[in-house]
């Protein structure tokens, strides 16, 4: 395996020594060995990792030096959307709470009008931590009735119950009337 002559095996070596992360130190531990004459499969044993991550490790270290061997930002959750966007989104979903002839909103409904307006595909996932993000909640109260009449609803609910006439009550019995006799359950444990 080549390796770039940027530092010594003993500057490596001493860097290693003062490094605090270990998966810097095991990078280290690579090269150093690397560049003293262990190939690929020997340097994977002795240090515990894989071939192909002592052939990255020597190709990060070629090209990049000693900032190759620094832990690389890794994914994460991006934002899709600008706060210019988000911004209109607020506006969007603001409008259509106003309007009560709109119907009910769902997270599809808002996914199918992101990826019109701004070509971007969230999942549904995705939508509803966008809308806990902008503020809202995923559950919305009961559409009321374009025609419902409030007061007319208040006094419904004012109005006391009228009960139909109480029928005479069920008369326990005491036996099963249809089929042959049986013995009760508790008489045949005592045995």
């Amino acid at each position: 395996m080549y390796v770039c002559e940027h530092h010594s095996s003993v500057e490596l070596k001493r860097l290693a020594k003062r490094e605090k992360r270990a998966a810097t130190v095991r990078r280290l531990q690579v090269v150093t060995l690397a560049k003293q004459g262990y190939t690929a499969p020997q340097t994977a044993e002795v240090t515990g990792v894989s071939r192909r991550t002592v052939q990255q490790c020597v190709q990060r270290y070629n090209a990049d030096s000693l900032a190759g061997l620094k832990d690389r930002r890794r994914g994460g959750n991006h934002r899709h959307l600008t706060a210019a966007h988000e911004e209109q989104v607020r506006q969007y979903l603001d409008r259509l709470a106003a309007d009560p002839h709109d119907g009910v909103r769902r997270g599809m409904d808002l996914r199918r009008w992101l990826e019109e307006q701004f070509g971007v595909l969230y999942s549904l996932t995705g939508i509803y931590d966008l809308l806990h993000r902008l503020g809202y909640s995923c559950l919305m109260p009961r559409p009321r009735h374009a025609q419902a009449n409030p007061q007319a609803q208040s006094a419904f609910k004012k109005t006391p119950w009228r009960r139909s006439k109480i029928s005479r009550a069920n008369t326990p019995t005491n036996a099963s009337k249809c089929g042959s006799r049986t013995r009760p359950v508790s008489a045949s444990r005592g045995r």
